[in-house]
């Protein structure tokens, strides 16, 4: 059957300029390729994630929302290329091989510099070398540094906004922060907010993650779910995406949402739904910018400046001097700045 009427009608389709699906039988790559945007002198960029997808919607659904997503932080990080993302279907720790990697590589070489790619989830470090062997178009670490450190700086600024702005200008000591996912960037976030005095509540299905940091700060661990109906005054999801929706919102007990995870919102719904509830929205593509404003600034040959970095929390003014304004969402409000900046994006 024809695959194309199927993506065409995709809900989360956004007039992206490809969709490619790949496969490799020799190495079992089954993957999607979504490039939301290109502009006149870039094509999209975005990292390759892999993960155990249920089935190929499941994917492609992925991959049209994470490129969609990538674009927006990137015009939000004033970088002026489109979004990509690149979604692997099968488990990492038991169908990532060799040659997986260097289909991968094969396969982005073969699109020929309209996707540059990186690491994401499940693909990174030592496998970025392998996929660099076949192709030019990669951004490693070792080109562009860990992005993690300025991604983690970049939430804090935003929480530090955010709870300034909304909660009569209280400094986050004292404040108890929930954090969810203790990758790189939470727990480098954790390490952060213990500095400024908040108190941690935090959660990661990994038990020698929060032990980690329970023994570094006192921090209290709780399970992935329970985390969310919490008494916290800020919810920092720092881990996959959709953790707002239907049947958490309704749930949560916070003030606050501020975090690093990409597509925190199931649906555009449920940022009008956390507007209801009083609960104040920080957009995700604001304020997990951090590690594209630096990365883009190694890319053009300049030192990084942390200082920048305060560009995210004068990104969320304007979003939220706009929802006041216009008594809409912070969601949509992000949306329409960004494609204020970002032609390509309209």
């Amino acid at each position: 059957m024809d695959a194309q009427p199927a993506v065409f009608e995709h809900p989360e389709f956004d007039h992206h300029a490809e969709v490619i699906f790949l496969c490799d039988p020799a190495s079992g790559l089954r993957a999607v390729l979504a490039i939301h945007r290109t502009t006149r002198f870039a094509g999209g960029s975005g990292g390759c994630r892999m993960q155990p997808y249920p089935s190929s919607g499941a994917a492609l659904t992925d991959a049209l929302r994470l490129s969609r997503g990538m674009s927006y932080k990137l015009a939000m990080a004033g970088v002026p290329i489109g979004g990509a993302k690149m979604v692997v279907i099968g488990d990492p720790a038991k169908d990532k091989t060799e040659a997986l990697l260097r289909a991968i590589g094969r396969a982005v070489e073969r699109v020929n510099g309209r996707y540059v790619t990186g690491g994401d989830v499940g693909v990174g470090g030592p496998d970025l070398d392998i996929i660099a062997d076949e192709t030019h178009y990669l951004v490693r670490p070792a080109d562009g540094g860990d992005a993690s450190e300025a991604t983690a700086l970049g939430v804090l600024r935003a929480i530090e906004r955010s709870v300034s702005r909304h909660l009569d200008g209280a400094a986050l000591d004292g404040l108890t922060v929930g954090v969810q996912g203790l990758g790189h960037v939470g727990r480098r976030l954790c390490d952060l907010l213990a500095e400024r005095g908040a108190r941690l509540v935090v959660a990661d299905p990994r038990a020698d993650l929060t032990d980690a940091v329970a023994e570094a700060h006192g921090a209290e661990v709780v399970d992935p779910d329970a985390l969310l109906s919490s008494d916290l005054d800020v919810l920092a999801p720092c881990a996959l995406g959709a953790v707002l929706n239907d049947a958490t919102v309704p749930e949560l007990r916070c003030r606050i949402i501020a975090g690093a995870a990409n597509n925190q919102l199931a649906t555009p719904a449920a940022a009008d739904a956390l507007a209801e509830r009083g609960i104040v929205y920080a957009p995700d593509f604001v304020v997990n910018a951090g590690g594209a404003l630096t990365s883009s600034q190694r890319a053009r040959g300049e030192a990084v400046d942390v200082e920048s970095l305060e560009a995210i929390a004068k990104n969320l003014d304007a979003v939220y001097d706009l929802a006041e304004a216009e008594a809409i969402s912070t969601h949509e409000a992000a949306e329409r700045v960004a494609r204020e900046r970002a032609p390509h994006l309209a």
